[in-house]
């Protein structure tokens, strides 16, 4: 196996690495929130899904790039 074939494995693991930690820690903020905020105001709780669900936009785009990556797209 050659260094390019190694480095781009690398660099699509970063790619999906980093935003899945980044979401991970977003995450574990934006649920304890919310789980206040639901304890005080329940008529809230679709708020709450939508917010928890944005930061899964970086690992699905951290994929995609994986991918354009791995695929020299």
């Amino acid at each position: 196996m050659n260094l390019e074939k190694v480095l781009m494995a690398f660099a699509a693991a970063l790619a999906i690495g980093i935003p899945a930690l980044a979401t991970a820690w977003a995450q574990s903020k934006i649920g304890a929130a919310g789980a206040g905020t639901l304890a005080e105001k329940p008529e809230l709780s679709a708020t709450v899904i939508i917010m928890i669900a944005i930061p899964e936009t970086m690992v699905i785009l951290g994929f995609v790039v994986a991918a354009m990556i791995l695929f020299g797209v």
